[in-house]
């Protein structure tokens, strides 16, 4: 075969072609998701592991996920959020309230007068208040921003009726809002991160903790707990907010058509679908409850009015501390309350 200097340039060309597309096209891009949570826990089930998989596939596999349930990548779980902020970690779930005072912005969603016990409506009202929020997300890309159905009491050895019924009880706390709602309620908050809640029930060291039914499934607190208690029509003691958030520098790893795939599968679908989801599975773990011999009740109407003045001053209390920080509180909890009640059904 005889090479000729043309065929020479040819192939040169092809190469040269080969080399410069290749990244564009063929390049892959392996991500860490990490959370605190047990692998057959909802939020891996329900949310990490579907989004994942849509994510590889809608990527026709140029980007592959890896998720670390349970802090199986070390740290604890308040360390998740600056896990990902540093790029320790490319993906993490986690709770803003695990570092309290970082999201002085989205804990207005927090509030027990602002969230209903529906996680659709705070999760949409979420979405469109994104713009607001964006402050406490400057240091991450955020997927999702979202709630569950909030904080229902569940108490080992009693159980409570009434507002006064709080005075004296150890009560595990999800966040600081959580904290001034037990304090303004007459009881002792106990700040732990969820997954110690177990061990923290049987010692004894906590009467009660506030948390969803969904997170009291994998916890196996219907073993642990003889009663459990929400407000009149399913309102909750507040919420927590969650985070499921991206590092920078890796979602600027990615070209643009893979950024896209990300943005696409972020943002107001997903928020409502979860919304959807965990709405759906309060039930479940209310029925498991009862299973395991647990009383479950709705407080009356004029029982729950008794906490209105409780919850008002938890508000107030938050916004003196937003009014410090030049936040305009009540026009965000305004905003807030509004986009909730828009969402509702």
């Amino acid at each position: 075969m005889t090479i000729t200097r043309r065929s020479v340039l040819g192939l040169a060309t092809a190469l040269s072609t080969i080399a410069i597309s290749a990244p564009a096209f063929a390049q892959e891009f392996q991500f860490s998701i990490h959370h605190f949570l047990s692998p057959k826990s909802p939020a891996q089930t329900v949310l990490l592991e579907p989004w994942a998989k849509s994510i590889e596939e809608a990527s026709g596999g140029r980007i592959h996920f890896e998720i670390f349930p349970a802090m199986s990548l070390g740290g604890s779980p308040p360390e998740l959020y600056s896990q990902v902020r540093d790029g320790v970690v490319d993906l993490a779930w986690t709770l803003p309230g695990y570092t309290p005072g970082s999201f002085p912005h989205l804990e207005v969603f927090e509030l027990p007068n602002v969230h209903g016990g529906d996680a659709r409506a705070t999760n949409l009202a979420i979405n469109d208040m994104m713009d607001d929020l964006a402050e406490d997300f400057e240091d991450v890309h955020p997927i999702l921003v979202h709630v569950h159905a909030g904080n229902a009491l569940h108490l080992a050895g009693r159980t409570v009726e009434s507002a006064e019924d709080f005075a004296g009880l150890k009560v595990r706390s999800p966040s600081r809002t959580g904290a001034w709602v037990i304090e303004e309620l007459g009881a002792e908050p106990v700040a732990m991160p969820v997954p110690a809640l177990p061990q923290a029930l049987s010692k004894k060291v906590v009467d009660a903790a506030l948390v969803p039914f969904e997170v009291a499934i994998p916890l196996g607190l219907s073993e642990l707990t003889d009663s459990s208690v929400e407000l009149d029509g399913g309102k909750r003691f507040g919420t927590s907010t969650f985070l499921f958030a991206m590092n920078k520098d890796s979602y600027n790893s990615l070209p643009e058509d893979l950024q896209k795939i990300i943005d696409d599968h972020s943002g107001r679908a997903l928020a409502e679908e979860m919304g959807v989801k965990w709405n759906g599975i309060e039930p479940v773990g209310k029925q498991m409850a009862e299973d395991a011999g647990n009383s479950v009740v709705a407080l009356s109407a004029e029982a729950s009015a008794a906490f209105d003045g409780p919850f008002e001053a938890v508000a107030g209390r938050w916004l003196a501390e937003a009014e410090s920080k030049g936040i305009d509180g009540e026009a965000l909890i305004e905003k807030a309350r509004a986009a909730v009640a828009e969402h509702t059904e």
